[in-house]
């Protein structure tokens, strides 16, 4: 349930409310906006809750229950958008935040090249990846704890953030003293044991949507890392699994607006894996945007066709230029900036 408090509820006010869920064996989440403290109630006890008990307490507006089994990350909880702020990078605001890079680390050198090259039409985020979960495990695996030496080296020397992925718990703290923003890949989204490791941590998530998950379980995993204390979640939509093969995955825009309406939670759109199509990129990151993404992640590489992952999926510097150039165009359109 979640405990709505007063508009002029005072601090002692609200601290006592905690304090009576905690006695009964309850989490209380504190969620305080603009005009209103929201404090949810999660976890089990063996003190049953009622709701009577705590509506007649002073400050207390109204008790409200949570009808989603997603508790946090939903917008009875916190009406207001979350907005996670890296520096002078603000996610999840009116801004649409780009992040790109290659899908793997490569050497320096062709990291360097690629982020002069993004950071110069406009990127604020480097992706790319250490660690490589591929389907065939004769493929390219990663430079490991090389590449996020690498990532962290030329980041910096260009004012970029970095975002790359966590495959494993026993990962993340070294991925965390590389990297800015954590990303969970759609093969690990109910690798519960690591979302838990998240929810520990103080950086911000980024949660890709599983190949084949629905909506209620891509929030219910978010949850997970909510739980843990780590607020700074947002999520990605990156393409799921059906029966259409002419792309690499299926694009789902209408999860874009669906998250919007369902939480509060910032939501990136991932084009590059959603279509595996070079040429099919620009034209799904303009249908993102348009649709309300907080942000668009996409692969861009200076020599795809030489690429040790994913080359046919990356577009060339050149091509992020005209799509920086695009959405600067739609962006304004709908009460956004880039």
């Amino acid at each position: 349930m979640v405990i709505v408090m007063s508009e002029h509820a005072s601090e002692d006010q609200v601290e006592k409310v905690i304090a009576a869920l905690t006695q009964k064996g309850y989490d209380a989440h504190r969620s305080t906006g603009s005009t209103r403290t929201v404090i949810g109630v999660v976890g089990t006890s063996r003190t049953p809750l009622d709701p009577r008990e705590f509506e007649i307490m002073p400050g207390v507006q109204e008790v409200v229950k949570i009808t989603e089994p997603y508790k946090l990350a939903g917008r009875t909880f916190q009406q207001e958008d979350t907005v996670i702020r890296l520096g002078d990078v603000a996610i999840g605001g009116r801004n649409i935040v780009m992040m790109a890079g290659p899908c793997a680390v490569e050497s320096e050198k062709q990291l360097d090249i690629i982020a002069s090259s993004v950071r110069r039409y406009g990127a604020r985020i480097l992706r790319g990846g250490a660690f490589k979960p591929r389907t065939s495990p004769y493929a390219f695996q990663g430079l490991g704890e090389e590449g996020l030496g690498h990532l962290r080296k030329v980041a910096d020397r260009h004012g970029l953030l970095v975002i790359t992925e966590v495959m494993d718990t026993n990962q993340v703290d070294l991925v965390a003293a590389h990297s800015d923003i954590l990303q969970v890949g759609a093969r690990n989204m109910q690798n519960f044991n690591l979302l838990k490791e998240l929810g520990r941590q103080r950086k911000p998530v980024m949660l890709k949507r599983g190949l084949s998950a629905t909506i209620q379980e891509w929030l219910l995993s978010a949850e997970y890392i909510m739980a843990g204390g780590n607020r700074d979640v947002m999520l990605c939509e990156r393409g799921i699994r059906t029966f259409e093969n002419f792309t690499r995955n299926t694009m789902d825009i209408s999860a874009i607006p669906i998250i919007k309406k369902l939480s509060h939670l910032p939501i990136i759109a991932d084009p590059s894996h959603g279509t595996g199509l070079r040429d099919k990129v620009i034209p799904m990151a303009r249908a993102a945007v348009a649709a309300g993404a907080d942000g668009i992640m996409v692969e861009v590489h200076h020599e795809p066709e030489a690429a040790l992952s994913d080359g046919p999926q990356s577009i060339y510097p050149e091509q992020f230029a005209e799509l920086m150039a695009q959405l600067r165009i739609i962006a304004p359109a709908i009460g956004r900036t880039i």
